[in-house]
């Protein structure tokens, strides 16, 4: 006897590939604000055309209905900070990684990594550094969307931008291939910018600080005045700038440049959010990094006393709540595996976000704070990127890696067999 969901599979995969228009049933919507009981959403080709109480739809002859019973759908979800080139870091360290595996190899690896991501319903993701692999970012966006390999849309930062001297890997005898481009200065970060845009960057990330001071401490590293170049530089191709920032002094000067994005944020101060909520500068907290970094070095979460940098990550992921700064969803993911995505917004609940907010955060919010005026949102005339999880995510967040179809740009991509 064929069950639900196994009838949902078989209905899907008929037309995976095929543009036409869908009728989705589920239990429930959430459309990027908010979660609405009894709602349709119609599909045709890549567009959302209706949504609404089913009074208020109008269903064309020809439509194919899919029931999602006791499934809620939401918008795709934006990944805000990953690193598809990288993985897990108690596999292979970071500088083995950059050091040690080809090209070839880590291409196949972000190939992989892609496909994980969509399937885990992620269908747009900020990849924020290849950390030694060049511009293939670049490549993997294009492949990706002429339809050679299935993954998120992505948004791209090529190289990202490190002050000479500051970024490993280190200790090494002679010259050795860098995590990142180095650039200093007016003209250095000009034609550094301006090489990655050329390159295929859609934003363009600089380390406001790194392990560089002295014994190895976090310190600042690009002054004021030139994170303000490269906003300035960076937005005359209509492009923003985010930063890595762990100290309260790389945070002061990011903020003060303008920046869109603090990635990490751990220095940050109830006085730095308050400038961040005055300046909209969002923060992209990576909470899921910090816990994992904290495991590989044998922290037992649940077991052991927190570490001072998870403490530390609660600490300031309290305060920005509470001051008010918009909270992007972006876990570092590469870290930690791909696909396992969701985990951040698991994390984000676990430190104290209500489950709607967060579901906001890693839809509409990021679609606003990342530029991407078309998604994010269950609307009509958005693009039809749909996600539909089994069970209630307000009620369990956990049930978002209970995925039983992924769409994206009308197309299903993945649908749960069971």
């Amino acid at each position: 006897m064929k069950t639900a969901a196994t009838s949902l599979f078989l209905l899907l995969s008929l037309f995976v590939n095929a543009q036409s228009i869908i009728l989705f049933k589920p239990d429930r919507v959430f459309d990027g604000t908010a979660m609405h009981a009894n709602w349709w959403v119609l599909v045709k080709d890549s567009l959302i055309v209706a949504t609404g109480a089913p009074n208020t739809i109008q269903v064309p002859q020809n439509t194919r209905i899919i029931d999602l019973k006791g499934m809620t759908l939401m918008p795709g979800l934006i990944e805000g900070h990953s690193h598809l080139f990288l993985h897990p870091y108690n596999e292979t360290s970071w500088n083995d990684q950059v050091l040690t595996e080809s090209p070839a190899e880590r291409t196949a690896r972000a190939v992989v990594h892609a496909r994980a991501t969509l399937m885990a319903g992620f269908t747009t993701a900020r990849d924020l550094g290849t950390e030694g692999a060049m511009y293939d970012d670049a490549g993997l966006k294009e492949a990706i969307n002429k339809g050679i390999i299935p993954g998120p849309r992505l948004l791209v930062a090529t190289r990202a931008i490190v002050a000479t001297g500051s970024y490993g890997p280190k200790g090494y005898n002679g010259e050795i291939p860098l995590g990142a481009e180095e650039a200093d200065g007016t003209d250095g970060l000009t034609k550094a910018i301006r090489s990655q845009i050329g390159h295929g960057a859609d934003v363009i990330k600089l380390y406001a600080d790194y392990r560089w001071g002295l014994n190895k401490a976090p310190a600042a590293t690009f002054t004021t005045n030139e994170l303000k170049l490269a906003v300035e530089v960076a937005a005359s191709s209509g492009r923003y700038v985010v930063v890595h920032s762990g100290t309260e002094e790389g945070m002061r000067r990011a903020i003060e440049a303008g920046v869109r994005t603090i990635e990490h944020g751990d220095g940050g101060t109830p006085e730095l959010f308050k400038l961040m909520k005055e300046k909209n500068i969002a923060l992209c907290p990576t909470l899921t990094a910090t816990e994992s970094i904290a495991a590989y070095k044998g922290w037992r979460k649940g077991v052991d006393p927190e570490t001072p940098a998870v403490k530390q990550k609660h600490k300031i992921f309290t305060d920005a709540m509470q001051a008010g700064v918009t909270i992007c969803m972006g876990g570092d993911v590469g870290v930690f595996s791909h696909g396992d995505n969701s985990r951040e917004m698991i994390l984000m609940v676990e430190y104290g976000m209500k489950p709607l907010d967060v579901l906001h955060a890693a839809t509409a919010v990021n679609a606003g704070v990342f530029g991407l005026p078309l998604l994010g949102n269950i609307k009509p005339a958005y693009l039809a990127d749909l996600l539909a999880v089994k069970g209630d995510p307000l009620s369990d967040i956990s049930v978002l890696k209970q995925v039983v179809m992924v769409m994206k740009n009308g197309v299903v991509v993945s649908a749960a067999k069971q």
